[in-house]
């Protein structure tokens, strides 16, 4: 790791620090807040090390035992630290579960939710398995996303003791075994998350921060994730009687009518929406978890079936409900002799701008100056879709 990472690990316990006692900001560095950024330094080899025992354990999330053996190798991290551990199954949601810890200070102190994850989108079968380092850099599955992010929390906690200010302090810190791939029910993989969220008078979330052109942004805010299925059924004939008024357009002409509408009324600010699979013919179905779909059919056979599945995310709970509206009435327009509707999936919730989070970009970029290092701009929600592109969120 450089040397700006260390910065960024003490700024983490700092924040943490900030947060938990309302310490005002200050041009220098405090005695406990210098003996936190030395603990950093100090345990820096720990850190790098600790990253590459996680990264080289498959975690992928629908590898379960590994998200499991990840779980179990954090476990005694935090339980060394004065953590409360337990382990939360999620069985009924198709997934491994959840590792809650819990630290209990002094009564009346702000609770403060740290919030992460233990897989990662690489399964067994993916050929980036590996952690590897080259000077400075180091890569690997999960480096950054997000067990580099849970190293830095459990750096920040260890500095925190040696400093004297884990003590009294109320913190939280869910670890979900499904945040690259959500299990469903939503209502049951959330919901001690949620739970916690509750419970928090503050929040942090340890993924990896957004750089673009060098310069490190601060999120405060988040678009929802949400998915929809289209399907369009059309009258099956032979090929020459495409568009006659007995026969019609056919399935594939229906689906293509509406994603064209789609691309051409949709689009507003802050909103993205894409299809991702397509299928159609005489026969045409997704596989069991959407990620593929075959089909069968004949030049000269106008298709009876066509489906595309898709994803769509917006910046405020109002926008996503509008935006669905219309992908509803483009749908039930209906190309002549056809049928076709859109099954929405369950969905994230965007969470908005709000004046609290501005609140805390500016005790974090407080930090940031007391480090020596630049403040951290308010990331534009419409360029989020370039680190998207980047990391496959």
């Amino acid at each position: 790791m450089k040397k700006p990472c260390e910065s960024k690990l003490g700024g983490a316990a700092l924040l943490m620090l900030y947060v938990l006692t309302a310490m005002p900001a200050m041009a220098a560095l405090s005695g406990q807040e210098r003996k936190i950024v030395a603990a950093i330094d100090a345990e820096q080899p720990w850190a790098v090390d600790f990253l590459e025992q996680l990264v080289n354990i498959n975690s992928g999330t629908r590898n379960l035992p590994g998200v499991t053996r990840i779980g179990a190798l954090l476990r005694p991290q935090f339980e060394s630290l004065g953590f409360a551990v337990v382990w939360v199954p999620m069985a009924d949601a198709e997934r491994a579960g959840h590792l809650i810890a819990t630290h209990r200070g002094r009564s009346g102190a702000k609770r403060l939710l740290l919030i992460g994850h233990l897989d990662t989108v690489f399964e067994p079968d993916s050929p980036f398995q590996t952690f590897a380092r080259k000077g400075a850099l180091a890569s690997g599955p999960g480096a950054g996303d997000d067990k580099g992010g849970v190293v830095v929390m459990l750096a920040a906690l260890r500095a925190m003791r040696t400093a004297g200010t884990l003590r009294d302090a109320n913190i939280e810190v869910v670890l979900t075994g499904d945040e690259e791939n959500a299990g469903t029910p939503i209502g049951i993989s959330r919901r001690d998350l949620v739970a916690a969220g509750k419970r928090a008078d503050v929040a942090l979330d340890f993924e990896g921060l957004i750089v673009l052109d060098g310069q490190d942004m601060g999120s405060i805010s988040r678009r929802s994730a949400g998915s929809y299925v289209i399907t369009a059924h059309g009258v099956t004939a032979h090929s020459s009687e495409i568009f006659n008024p007995a026969v019609g357009d056919g399935a594939v002409f229906e689906l293509a009518r509406i994603i064209s509408a789609f691309r051409a009324e949709l689009p507003e600010a802050n909103l993205t929406f894409n299809i991702g699979v397509m299928a159609g013919g005489a026969r045409a179905e997704f596989n069991a978890d959407a990620t593929g779909a075959s089909a069968a059919g004949k030049t000269n056979i106008i298709p009876g079936v066509a489906m595309a599945n898709g994803d769509i995310r917006a910046l405020t709970v109002d926008q996503e409900a509008r935006v669905r509206q219309k992908m509803q009435a483009i749908v039930a327009r209906h190309a002549p002799r056809t049928t076709a509707e859109i099954v929405f999936g369950e969905s994230y919730p965007p969470m908005a701008p709000t004046a609290g989070n501005r609140a805390v970009l500016t005790r974090l970029n407080a930090i940031n100056a007391d480090l020596g290092m630049p403040p951290m701009p308010e990331l534009d929600r419409e360029v989020e879709r370039l680190f998207l592109r980047c990391n496959g969120s």
